[in-house]
Formats: structure tokens, sequence, C-alpha cells
């Protein structure tokens, strides 16, 4: 994937939350440049989409990269039972090299693991191996309805939080431009702005 990395794109990439006015007046400057205002939009929603690609990209490469390390994990499993097999039909149970001190087979175990299953829950549940808990989900529905709600609300406490969600933007791409286009126009308004 080809990426550039344009002025505004490099601002919003290091922006932190605690550390906003440097980029707040780097939008200021784009807004308050004598471009059109087609061109500003483009700008400002075209550096998003860079780093919208640049997330993508990068979460590919790590889904990648995590089956190409399970598939190494599994090959080099494999090879390590290969290569003591074929040592142990040589009746070789340590190798000693010049780099690497030695290989050695280790020998093969069994490894247990404890499974635990019931088989009479009831009979479990009468000799008093059991829990009680409520159903959150009954008590909302009995909040719903003016009857239940009188029977269950001196047990009940009902809040609100109120979370601030701060204003963000929404970059609405043409779905009848490519990428490349995108890439083209970020060009263009760089060499606009060193102009």
């Amino acid at each position: 994937m080809k990426t550039t990395d344009y002025r505004l794109v490099i601002e919003m990439q290091n922006v932190k939350s605690d550390k906003q006015e440097w980029f707040k007046n780097q939008l200021r400057i784009v807004l308050e440049s004598d471009k059109p205002y087609y061109t500003k939009a483009d700008y400002i929603g075209l550096s998003i989409q860079e780093i919208q690609n640049k997330i993508d990209y990068l979460s590919e490469d790590i889904k990648e990269m995590s089956a190409l390390k399970k598939s190494l994990s599994d090959a080099k499993t494999v090879a390590l039972e290969a290569i003591a097999t074929v040592l142990s039909e040589y009746g070789i149970d340590r190798l000693d090299g010049t780099v690497i001190s030695s290989i050695t087979i280790t020998p093969s175990k069994t490894k247990l693991a404890e499974t635990f299953k019931i088989i009479d829950e009831q009979a479990l549940i009468q000799l008093g191996y059991c829990s009680v808990v409520v159903d959150e989900q009954a008590v909302r529905e009995a909040m719903s309805t003016l009857e239940s709600m009188n029977e269950v609300d001196q047990y009940v406490e009902v809040g609100v939080i109120t979370e601030q969600i701060p204003a963000r933007i929404k970059v609405n791409a043409r779905h009848s431009h490519a990428n490349n286009q995108a890439t083209e126009l970020l060009t263009l308004v760089e060499n606009q702005e060193a102009a």
C-alpha cells in the first residue's frame, strides 16, 4: 500500500486528546486560507480517509501476521516431532554442534488433565450444592409495568448516567471515486499550498 504523509495527515496522526490546540490551529489555517470551500473539505476529508486507509492496512497486516505466526508455530511443532522421530530411528539421542551446543531428544510423556462433568444435577441440588441469583432481566421487566413496579421498587435503585460525547466529523466519500483519486486530490491540495 502506498501512503503519503501530507501535513494535515501528520498532524492528525500525532494529535492527543489532552494536546489538541496545535491541531486545531492547523485546521484554522486550512479553513482561513483563500482556497475554495470544496478544496478545504476535500483536504480535511481525504486526510481522515488516509488515516483510515492506514488503519485498514495495519489491521489486514496484523491478521496476516497472526495467521503466519500460528502457521509457523504449528510447523515448528511438527518439525520438532519429525526430527525427534528420525533421530530415534537412527538411534541418536544427542547431536553436538559447533554453533549449537547440542540437540537432544526429550522423551515422550503423558500429560494428565482433569475433567469435570455433572451427571445428576437434581441430586446435587437436593444435597444443597446450588446457589440462588436474582433474575435481573425479570426485575427490569417488572419495573416497566405499574403493578409490578410497586412490588420491586423498594429493592431496586434506578439511575441515569450521562456521558458527554464530543462532536466528531464523518467523512462521506463519493462511491464512484477510487482511492487513487483521493491520493491525487491530496497531492493537488499540497501542491496548491506549496505554491
